[in-house]
């Protein structure tokens, strides 16, 4: 087994047990790691009880703060093509969570809104993310935590690079 230099030596993948080496001080393999907390700690608070994926609770949660939206301007915030955003909406649509909306402005348009049913599964489910990562993630301060929250934010802000 290669050792790897003192300076670099101490840090491991949280299961496994591998030497991170220089992988420690990467932003994206860090955000990577913490995916694999974060996606358990979805699925354990809501995603098995209430079968829901963590993309689709963000797609009912933002068409919750910006009803009325086009599909476009949904995929344009989550970085995928509107063949896939179409794919997720049809899927929360034959759950009856959304429901699509002629445009009033624009006849061409589809615009997207939460059923009832959709706006009750994601106001539950948001309180018991709020409440439960808390919980689940208590090895951080509360200064710990809304600093990560701000941090993260800030990261998945700088999505150009000119």
């Amino acid at each position: 087994m290669k050792k790897t230099s003192p300076d670099l030596a101490g840090e491991v993948t949280p299961e496994g047990e591998l030497e991170e080496a220089r992988l420690h001080h990467i932003v994206g393999y860090q955000v990577a790691q913490a995916a694999i907390s974060t996606i358990a700690s979805f699925n354990f608070l809501v995603g098995k009880e209430q079968k829901l994926r963590p993309v689709e609770f963000t797609i009912l949660a933002l068409i919750r703060e910006n009803p009325d939206h086009t599909l476009a301007r949904l995929a344009q915030a989550l970085a995928v093509t509107a063949p896939n955003i179409t794919t997720w909406i049809d899927r929360l649509e034959e759950r009856k969570l959304v429901k699509r909306m002629q445009s009033s402005t624009d006849r061409r348009a589809l615009q997207i809104r939460l059923t009832p049913l959709g706006a009750k599964l994601v106001a539950e489910a948001t309180t018991r993310l709020i409440e439960g990562e808390r919980k689940v993630y208590k090895n951080l301060s509360d200064t710990e935590f809304d600093t990560l929250i701000a941090l993260l934010h800030k990261v998945a802000g700088r999505r150009t690079f000119n």
